[in-house]
C-alpha cells in the first residue's frame, strides 16, 4: 500500500517542498506565537518557558518537579534551572519531599499567586493577534491535541 503525501500543493506538486510540510506550519507558526508572547510576558517579567511552568502551577499548586515536567511535556532536567530561577525571582518555592527526599515540590509564593491576575489579559492579546474568533482557535487547539495524542502513541 502507498502511503499518501500530506501536501497542500496541486496534484502533482512537490511533496517535499518546504511550504507544503505540516512540520514547517507547526514550527514556523510556534515561532511566530512566541514573538506575540514575547512582549507580553516581558511586561510580567517572564519567558516563555517560564510562563507555561507558572500556567502548570496556577492551575494545581504543589506539584512535583515530575508533575510539572510531565505536564509540559519536557524532561525534569532542563526544567530544573528554569524553576530555579523563578524561586530566585520569588514566585515559587522548592522544598524535599519528607517522604522521599529525591523528591522536590513545588509551590507559588504570595508574588507567584499574584501574578495570576496580572496573566489574567494575555489570552485576549492573543486572541486579537491571532484576527480569529474564539471558536476557530478552539477547533484548532482541538485539532492540534488530536495530532498530539497520536504523535505521543508511536514514540
Amino acid at each position: 500500500m502507498k502511503a499518501e503525501h500530506l501536501s497542500t500543493a496541486a496534484p502533482g506538486g512537490d511533496p517535499l517542498a518546504l511550504d507544503n510540510q505540516l512540520c514547517f506550519a507547526l514550527y514556523s507558526t510556534s515561532l511566530l506565537m512566541t514573538k506575540v508572547y514575547k512582549p507580553l510576558l516581558h511586561a510580567l517579567g517572564l519567558t516563555y518557558p517560564q510562563y507555561l511552568a507558572m500556567l502548570v502551577l496556577w492551575e494545581r499548586d504543589g506539584l512535583t518537579v515530575g508533575e510539572i515536567s510531565n505536564r509540559l511535556l519536557t524532561d525534569p532536567g532542563s526544567l530544573t534551572p528554569l524553576l530555579k530561577r523563578l524561586e530566585s525571582e520569588g514566585l515559587l518555592s522548592r522544598t524535599r519531599s519528607k517522604d522521599d527526599e529525591r523528591v522536590v515540590i513545588v509551590n507559588l509564593t504570595e508574588q507567584g499567586q499574584a501574578l495570576k491576575t496580572r496573566a489574567q489579559e494575555l489570552p485576549h492579546s492573543i486572541l486579537s493577534a491571532s484576527g480569529m474568533t474564539p471558536e476557530t482557535l478552539r477547533a484548532l487547539q482541538h485539532e492540534l491535541l488530536d495530532l498530539r495524542g497520536h504523535l505521543q502513541g508511536k514514540i
